[in-house]
């Protein structure tokens, strides 16, 4: 069958190697080049490298308490079943993981993990070993790659998705359609992902009418050094031994939970932001107990970046701050990649599983893309298994008659819609629509800690905007975002509790206090 991947990170191309090993026709569809995406910029590691007193079982446990009790079993079952072939296959495929000085894989310890069972390549470059080894397996397969081709659209016809159309117009068929395009980070003023990750997967997918789940979902990194450049600190420096201080040099995290700073994520990051303001200077990451020889060996790539911009973290501790970092929902999606739409299929970040629940395990990511991409690939020729769901567990959002993507202007009726009937209208400004002005307003309403009416205000302000036409890559991806940016609001507003990443603030928990 004629199959199109859409993406070129570890999920996409894991899919598209393996449906061809499976005799598929397979067509590979990048936005820029061959190797962008925050598949290579992974400093983290893979999960999954299970040793003595440890099992998928272990693992699976801790999947779902730091997706604080969200996550969908059968979902998790699968990743953590999946990670041993997974990692197999990467080693297969070329990929040099650390090793101890017996030849076992080094395993290493990160947030919320009960066991430590990391593996790591290059110490902290273990994404870009990724990445090179399966671009480099892709150059002696039979897939064909093709660099610079935005896909902006899905064709539907019978009831089914038919293939895609790109930006220059082409339209391309397929019998199968697996979208693999990442996250959304850039809806947010300060992220750790590269500028082209701009939720289009996703966005695409809405315009199709298919279901999604989980946006609300979003998780920030908590220890991004601080600066113009955004440049994230692994979690995996915590992992060795790095502690975060306050301006008075304390130990604020073992205030915070009994695994300060190998905590659950979101609990971190939130502990990081309100410490910073409370002391309005930034906290700091204190790895100078590990020295300087430690820190090169284990940590290269940070080591390097650091020292480039003169700054010598063997010595003095690093101010750090959250940014935004995973999207933990997506389009919705079995446990074989398959969505609400026939012909339609999404990996990775772009996806729902349900692995990651409220809140993402560390190193979980690239081990989803590895197993979900494969297992998409080897499910394209069959049907959906009767003993599995043909959607990711629990609810999904698909979008209504009433609800528009792209009104030609003023609010959708979708803003009256998410909005309780005795409720006046949300007053909005009249700035103009401007890529800049949507992150801030996403990261000021729907970041770290959020607000009934700060919530509300931003749904009326982003249905009042209007994306400008989609004439040029950078149109395509604004109305991309902003496509999300709705949804996304709209899920945070519905979920009236705080659970994971949604951290709801009420200002009348001050006077209660």
């Amino acid at each position: 069958m004629n199959v199109i991947v859409v993406g070129g990170g570890i999920a996409g191309l894991t899919a598209a190697l393996r449906a061809d090993a499976l005799g598929h026709r397979v067509t590979l569809l990048v936005k820029g080049a061959l190797g962008d995406g925050c598949t290579a910029h992974a400093q983290g590691g893979i999960a999954g490298a299970y040793g003595v007193g440890d099992s998928p079982a272990l693992h699976a446990l801790d999947t779902l308490q730091a997706g604080d009790g969200h996550g969908d079993a059968l979902a998790i079952t699968a990743l953590v079943d999946g990670a041993h072939a997974a990692i197999t296959q990467l080693i297969d495929a070329g990929v040099g993981f650390d090793r101890t000085e017996d030849g076992a894989i080094a395993r290493g310890l990160e947030a919320a993990h009960s066991r430590s069972r990391i593996a790591h390549a290059g110490g902290d470059a273990t994404g870009a070993a990724i990445s090179v080894a399966l671009l480099s397996h892709l150059q002696t397969s039979s897939v064909h790659a093709h660099e610079h081709a935005f896909v902006t659209d899905l064709l539907t016809g019978g009831g089914r998705v038919i293939g895609v159309r790109a930006i220059d117009g082409r339209e391309l068929r397929a019998d199968a359609v697996v979208l693999a395009t990442g996250g959304a980070g850039q809806l947010y003023a300060h992220t750790t992902n590269p500028a082209g990750i701009t939720g289009d997967g996703i966005a695409i997918a809405l315009r199709a009418g298919a279901a999604v789940a989980d946006l609300e979902f979003v998780q920030f990194h908590p220890t991004v050094l601080v600066g113009e450049n955004p440049f994230l600190i692994s979690e995996a420096v915590r992992g060795a031994g790095a502690v975060l201080r306050d301006a008075s040099g304390r130990r604020f995290l073992l205030d915070e939970h009994p695994d300060a700073e190998l905590a659950p994520r979101d609990v971190v990051a939130r502990a990081v932001a309100r410490r910073a303001a409370e002391q309005d200077a930034p906290v700091v990451l204190d790895a100078t107990a590990l020295g300087a020889s430690m820190l090169a060996a284990r940590f290269p790539t940070i080591d390097a970046e650091l020292r480039r911009r003169r700054v010598d973290w063997s010595r003095h501790p690093v101010p750090v701050t959250p940014a935004a970092h995973y999207l933990m929902g997506g389009v919705a999606t079995d446990v074989d990649g398959r969505t609400s739409l026939p012909g339609l299929w999404a990996v990775g970040e772009t996806a729902r599983t349900g692995v990651h629940g409220a809140n993402r395990l560390a190193s979980n990511s690239l081990l989803e893309g590895a197993v979900f991409g494969a297992r998409a690939a080897e499910s394209l020729a069959l049907p959906a298994s009767p003993d599995r769901p043909t959607r990711a567990l629990g609810p999904t959002w698909t979008p209504g008659p009433t609800w528009a993507p792209e009104p030609a202007e003023g609010p959708s009726k979708s803003q009256d819609a998410t909005r309780p009937r005795d409720e006046p209208a949300r007053s909005v400004s009249q700035l103009p629509f401007s890529r800049t002005a949507l992150q801030q307003l996403m990261w000021d309403h729907l970041g770290l800690t959020r607000t009934e009416s700060g919530m509300q205000d931003a749904l009326a302000q982003l249905h009042a905007w209007s994306a400008p036409p989609r004439i040029s890559p950078a149109a395509h991806e604004d109305a991309n975002l902003l496509t999300v940016a709705r949804a996304l609001a709209s899920a945070a507003l519905a979920r009236t509790a705080s659970l994971g990443a949604h951290s709801l603030f009420s200002p009348a928990l001050i006077g209660a206090a």
